[in-house]
């Protein structure tokens, strides 16, 4: 099993769907620590990626993929859209001249993306960010790809990582971001980077494997 560019494609349009549905819930997240704009910031990017997608059939993976990026650096205000921004970029980068990607591309795939946000918001691990859930997401994709799980047993793999990486981000002291301004009031608090990235692998899991959604 493999990943075409109509698989992409469908992958973008449920995470634009997914952000639409989540956009409450993601602003009261970002309410807490944040600016209370994630949500509308990330159902106004995806929304804006589904008219770019919708007009471009023919297009390759790395092409979607990029295209995505340069839509959220232009339409997603606050950090989240140079940093989704930069992930895409790096993740067509990552899948350049590949007509399908296997569960090796798609593990490349995100590990391009992790790091591209790790450049553009000189962030680590720890930190309170979304970084928190795409880490633990990676090293489960890893270890499926080990055990030779195939893309739908590696995507739910990855996918529970993401979630409970993202609900350790509970307890953290934010450290990086608008999160940080707030010291130790930040404690108690669900990052809702992590949780949009959660929500972005969940998407593609489910475009995988709809029986799982």
């Amino acid at each position: 099993m493999s990943l075409t560019n109509t698989d992409i494609s469908h992958w973008l349009e449920r995470s634009a769907q997914v952000m639409h549905e989540q956009n409450a819930y993601l602003t009261q997240l970002d309410a807490a620590i944040g600016d209370a704009d994630h949500g509308a910031n990330m159902d106004r990017g995806f929304q804006a990626v589904t008219g770019k997608i919708a007009a471009m059939p023919d297009a390759d993976i790395s092409t979607l993929l990029k295209t995505v990026g340069t839509t959220l650096v232009s339409t997603v205000g606050g950090a989240s859209g140079p940093l989704y921004g930069t992930a895409f970029l790096r993740a067509g980068m990552a899948a350049a001249n590949k007509q399908e990607l296997e569960s090796a591309d798609l593990v490349a795939l995100f590990t391009a993306m992790l790091e591209g946000i790790k450049a553009r918001g000189k962030a680590q691990a720890g930190e309170k960010t979304m970084i928190d859930a795409l880490t633990p997401a990676i090293e489960a994709g890893q270890q499926a790809q080990s055990e030779n799980a195939d893309l739908s047993q590696l995507l739910q793999s990855m996918t529970s990582a993401a979630e409970e990486g993202m609900k350790k981000t509970v307890p953290m002291l934010a450290t990086k971001g608008r999160a940080s301004y707030l010291g130790e009031r930040s404690i108690g608090h669900q990052d809702p980077g992590a949780t949009s990235s959660w929500l972005l692998i969940k998407a593609l899991s489910d475009t995988v494997s709809p029986t799982h959604s």
